[in-house]
Order: C-alpha cells, then structure tokens, then sequence
C-alpha cells in the first residue's frame, strides 16, 4: 500500500468546514446517539470508528439529511443550518458513498454521473455530448483508472463503478465526502488507487469523512480519528499520536490482548477427510485433514480460490475427481442437502445475498434449515418455532429487541450471528465458515471468535476461509495456505506468522 498519505493539517490556520455540536438521536427503545460532537477540518480525512451499533450510521444519516437529529446544532461553514432531506444535503455540498454502490447498471458511466440533473440544449433536450465532455473531464480530474463515459455500469469492475459515485459527488460541487466501507469489496491493487484518489480529493480542498472497520487503513489515509461507543463520543486524536491497539481499547473497552483468547488442543481423531478434490479450471488435488475440534485456516490472497473449495464442499460446485470421508466413512456430496445430511454446515461470504432474507424476521431467518422439524402436515408450529429462535437468540447473544425485529434492521455483526446461529440448528459435525468477520467491528469479531472457539470445544470441526492474517493466526490451530488452487503448504501455528503466510500466498516458498 501507498504510504504517507497523512500529510496532516495545519489546525492552527485552517478552519471547520463541519461543526456538529451535541447531536442526539433517540429510536424507540434505543439511544443511538447522545450528546456526540464532531468536526471537520477543509482538506481533512477524519476517520469515524466503532463498533456495529455505536452510532456512526445514525451520525452520518443525520449529516447526510436521511435522518432528523432531535437535539444538536450543525455548522457548515460557521453558518448554522437544519438538514431538512438528502436533496438538501447534496444543495449544501454533502455526498455520501455507501458501501451497496447505488448505481443503474444498465445505463451509462455519464447517464449515472447526471441521473439528477442532465445538461440540456438551448431547446430543451439532453446535450449528450456535453454530457460526455463534462463527464470525461471531472473523471480525468481525480481517477487514475481509464473510465469511459460511454461504457455501461454493468461492464465496470466494483473499484471502477466506486470512481463513477466519487464523479457524481463532484458534479454536485461537494464539500463534504462521506466514504462508507469504501474498501470492503476491492482488491489490494484497487485500494492504493482509491488511497491516490483520496489524496487528490484532499488537494482540491475536499473534506473526507472516512468509516471504516480496517484499522490498518486509518493509518493509511486519515488526519484525525473519532470513536464512538454506545452512542457517545469517547475520543478524537490524531492519527500520528495513536495506534491500532489504543483505538481498538477505545472501541470496544477493553484490551487487544482479550480478542482472540487462549489456544487449546484439539482431539486426534479425524473427523473429516478431503484427498485429491479437484474441479477443472478451478482447483486441484486438494488434501487435507479436519481433526475433531480442531479449527482450520485457509489463507491466501484474492482469487485463490478458497471460496470456491468451500462451496464445492458443501455441494456448491462441479467436481471433477476427489474423495471425501466424514469420520473414516466415505461419503457423495452433490448438493448441499446431501452436506447437510452428511452434518456439514456452511456459512457464506455473502451473509446478505445467501445467508439471509433481510426482509423477514429475526426468528424466520432462524429456523428455515429445520422446518420439518417444526411443522406438521404442512403447518408450523410457531411455539416451537419462537422457542428455536430465542435460545438462538441467547446463546449466540444476538442483540434485537424482539423475535420479530426484522433482519436488515440489526448491525452486521448481529446479522452474521444469525447466520451462524441457523447454520448450527442442523447440528453440524463439521461447520464451514467463509469469511465469518467480513465487515464487522472488532467488538462483533471477538464475539464471533468465542463463539467458534466455544464450538470447537464442544466437538464440532471447524475450517474458517480469512482475509485477515491476524484473525487467522489468532483463532486457528493449523493453516493451509492456498494459491491459484492449489495448496502451497499446511502450518503448524507455531511455525506461522504473517510474513510467512504472505510469502506462501504469493508464491515466494
């Protein structure tokens, strides 16, 4: 990654673009915010940190008018002003990107960077070519990347179509960018062009107001950082006078060093065997064994291929030759319901498209791998049903204020343990994990790392796909290394560490 990006501010002579005094924000039932006061210099990358539910979405909604603050006063500019909608807040120099792209894929890169607000001729019409002009011209003001404004949403890559929403946001004159998750879906060679980027925004005098989960990005990109916890503002600092591990103190009230828990050994006996697994084109003669309680790492860089062995696993994909054995047994696993039967459980990447149905329940999103358990002649009972979902609900710890809160009402973190929590109403010997943090708090992810480390205790066999070295090396006992589809090599914990890892992912051992 690109490095030297904090070039710092001179507070002493700059002035706030961005005054929030005492924001508070009540919701039935919950106090998202109270009493929060955040500011932003010009020419600033102020980085927003917390847990899921500490109150940076309720901040940001407030700031970008999707919200109504119920006491506080905002300053744009030293001038006092009541955001009374988005439109209102774009009028006054706002833009926010969040991390779903809101984009029309079927139209073009200048039909979406002028949705709102086309040029027209002097009788009327849409001036398509100065629309292409205008669209060329502010992208080649800030993208490295070759956009052309003719080229439809749906051919761009997730970094290039992030590029089209920064373009919207400087065709409106903003000010103020707030960047949500910016770098939840792009690859390392993608991210250092969104850091160039962020650097120029800063040298055209654009304020950047950055959320972010990774840690090691704040230290990347940011001037300043705020915490919030629980509603409330517990700090802002400089970057260049914190660490990762101060903040994470910050964030969750306690110390790193309680993240990931004590190691423990596993049992002897193999509970699950992979030997020579291989889908053309894909990946090949993958081996491996799963012992019981044991939890196994698969590490490697984007586009290894990980993602692809697990699903194949759980019947997700075209096998092409290999053998599987669940406790010394041989077994056929076509689809997932022969995985589940098998007692495989599989967790997805994607906890939104495969893991949930945002648009139902808390409890419904609990009990779909168990209905016939909790019906008869085709109807359900509900009791049962409510008695499954609320011991989920207590033993996963899952915060919601009632079974029938609906799912895209919770925080992500609290989102993923219901994915984990219905995966394990099957009573799974083995549980498949893809990326079981990607996108939560630190506060969700030590949540979710005792939880797996609780399940492998009791038995269950465990493999855990990760981006993140630290989450591999801190929770697994053994790590398989994984490039281009194939294994490179398989590690003891004791002879891993993240340069090695790195080194084996790249194809340097």
């Amino acid at each position: 990654m690109i490095s030297n990006l904090t070039q710092g501010i001179d507070m002493g002579i700059n002035k706030y673009v961005l005054q929030m005094n005492n924001i508070s924000k009540n919701f039935p039932g919950v106090k998202a915010l109270e009493n929060v006061s955040f500011n932003l210099f010009k020419s600033e990358v102020h980085a927003l940190v917390g847990e899921n539910g500490a109150g940076k979405s309720t901040l940001i909604k407030i700031l970008s008018g999707l919200y109504q603050k119920d006491r506080g006063d905002i300053f744009i500019d030293d001038a006092e002003i009541n955001i009374e909608g988005t439109r209102h807040a774009i009028e006054l120099g706002i833009s926010t990107i969040y991390q779903e792209i809101a984009l029309v894929e079927e139209i073009t890169v200048a039909e979406n960077i002028f949705l709102s607000d086309r040029p027209k001729t002097n009788r009327g019409l849409i001036d398509w070519k100065k629309m292409k002009s205008r669209a060329e011209d502010i992208l080649n003001t800030f993208s490295s990347e070759k956009i052309e404004p003719g080229e439809k949403v749906q051919d761009l890559s997730v970094a290039r179509k992030y590029f089209v929403e920064i373009a919207k946001a400087l065709i409106h004159k903003s000010k103020i960018i707030i960047m949500d998750e910016s770098t939840a879906s792009l690859s390392e060679a993608e991210i250092n062009m969104l850091y160039d980027t962020i650097k120029t925004l800063k040298n055209q005098g654009i304020s950047i107001i950055y959320i972010s989960h990774r840690l090691d990005e704040i230290f990347e990109i940011a001037d300043r950082v705020s915490v919030l916890r629980d509603g409330k503002l517990i700090k802002t600092v400089n970057v260049s006078e914190t660490n990762k591990d101060e903040l994470i103190k910050y964030m969750i009230g306690r110390d790193i060093s309680e993240m990931y828990g004590k190691g423990y050994k596993y049992e002897k006996d193999v509970i699950f065997k992979v030997e020579n697994f291989s889908s053309e084109g894909v990946f090949e003669n993958i081996s491996f064994e799963l012992h019981r309680g044991e939890i196994l790492g698969f590490a490697g860089l984007v586009g290894a291929r990980r993602t692809e062995i697990m699903r194949a696993l759980f019947g997700l994909g075209k096998i092409t030759s290999g053998k599987i054995f669940i406790e010394d047994k041989p077994v056929k696993i076509r689809n997932p319901a022969d995985a589940v039967k098998h007692g495989i459980g599989f967790v997805s990447e994607d906890r939104r498209i495969e893991g949930l149905v945002t648009s139902m329940s808390v409890k419904e999103n609990l009990t779909p791998l168990i209905l016939d358990e909790i019906s008869y002649l085709g109807l359900l009972k509900k009791g049962l049903e409510s008695k499954i979902a609320q011991k989920s609900i207590k033993d996963f710890s899952i915060k919601t204020p009632s079974l029938n809160q609906l799912v895209m009402n919770l925080s992500g973190g609290n989102q993923q343990k219901v994915v984990m929590a219905k995966g394990l109403t099957i009573a799974p010997k083995i549980l498949i994990l893809d990326e079981p943090t990607k996108g939560i708090d630190v506060g969700a992810k030590a949540e979710i790392h005792r939880l797996i480390k609780d399940l492998a205790k009791k038995g269950m066999g465990m493999i855990i796909v990760s981006s993140e070295m630290p989450e591999i090396l801190g929770v697994c006992q053994r790590i398989i290394s994984i490039r281009n589809g194939r294994i490179v090599k398989i590690f003891n914990i004791e002879e891993a560490n993240e340069e090695v890892l790195l080194k084996a992912a790249a194809g340097y051992l």
